[in-house]
């Protein structure tokens, strides 16, 4: 890590399997990001209590799954700390220390605050700790004093508030303790679930980095394609297609040879389909391998965890050593 650029922090709830946006959204870039940073990856287990604190039942198995997910899609603990939030007890001890300072309007403004309270309308969410989650968030950047933080555009307000927390820290206690993190901003395709909505495991229509080649086949079986498109002999309109969205992320060299003999009826939503669904399988096909690999040695996964732990433990007691002296707090 002597070679680094930057250092990156870049977290994900455990809620499930992950699925191909996911993938091609997050887990394909934070592979790539750990070859030119110093790279802290963290499952961040207490977000997902946030709005789900009234099953844990399958926590464990999440947290597992996503180790899973992210080890078999390339990323290396060699290369970069591999971390689950809640067994880094700092995290949660500078979340504190930041609630003190953060104006209550801050993270009441936080565009997703509300959203999420009217998309979840029916669960108990308004608690205090999902109105905080900003400043947990905040945390889990700033105890590494990640100066990089990898977002889609949508993620920015979150950023924006850790910034602001970090730039308040600093001018109150007239020390720079803590870097503004910088966006680097993801470019990737959204892709959408087979039913043409926004991929999610809620709607239960998300392709899964883990499913089997046959399962990768049944779903593109199910995917929507051109309504108008009633014969094979009919001229389709791929922009409409879902495949077609798959093709454009999984098989940009053809894509285009793709939808040209759908609009010109060369070939029928099916063969369509099946073809696709060679593309998708041979893409996936070393994730999967690696995946059965790691599947065999679970205790070699959780020793990943466990030493992702202490390594982040390391850097993050003397992030918060400099903020307790900051603050005037003194072990006695």
């Amino acid at each position: 890590m002597s070679e680094v650029r930057g250092r990156v922090f870049n977290g994900m709830r455990p809620t499930g399997k992950l699925h191909l946006g996911n993938y091609l959204g997050s887990v394909i870039n934070m592979v790539e990001l750990q070859d030119d940073y110093e790279c802290y990856f963290g499952i961040v287990d207490w977000h997902a209590l946030t709005t789900g604190y009234e099953d844990t039942s399958e926590l464990q198995e999440n947290i597992f799954d996503v180790a899973i997910d992210w080890l078999s899609a390339g990323i290396d603990p060699e290369k970069s700390v591999i971390l689950v939030q809640s067994n880094v007890k700092e995290h949660v001890e500078l979340h504190l220390l930041l609630s003190m300072i953060t104006p209550l309007p801050w993270v009441e403004r936080v565009p997703t605050y509300k959203e999420q309270l009217k998309q979840l309308e029916g669960r108990n969410i308004a608690t205090y700790g999902f109105l905080g989650y900003p400043v947990l968030m905040a945390a889990d950047i700033l105890v590494y004093k990640a100066d990089t933080v990898p977002v889609g555009e949508d993620q920015l307000p979150h950023l924006e508030i850790a910034r602001e927390i970090a730039r308040r820290f600093n001018f109150l206690y007239e020390r720079e303790v803590f870097p503004e993190p910088q966006a680097k901003l993801t470019q990737f395709p959204l892709l959408p679930g087979i039913d043409g909505r926004k991929m999610s495991k809620s709607y239960g229509n998300e392709i899964r980095m883990s499913d089997s080649p046959a399962d990768i086949r049944a779903k593109v079986a199910q995917m929507v394609t051109d309504p108008a498109r009633i014969r094979k002999t009919d001229p389709g309109h791929p922009d409409v297609c879902v495949p077609y969205q798959f093709y454009k992320a999984f098989s940009a060299a053809t894509h285009e040879s793709v939808a040209e003999e759908c609009r010109s009826a060369g070939i029928g939503c099916v063969a369509c389909k099946k073809r696709l669904a060679d593309v998708i399988t041979e893409r996936m096909a070393p994730v999967h391998e690696r995946r059965q690999e790691l599947l065999a040695r679970p205790d070699y996964v959780y020793d990943i965890l466990h030493e992702g732990a202490q390594r982040a433990s390391q850097v993050a007691a003397q992030t918060l050593a400099d903020a307790r002296a900051a603050m005037n707090l003194r072990d006695f």
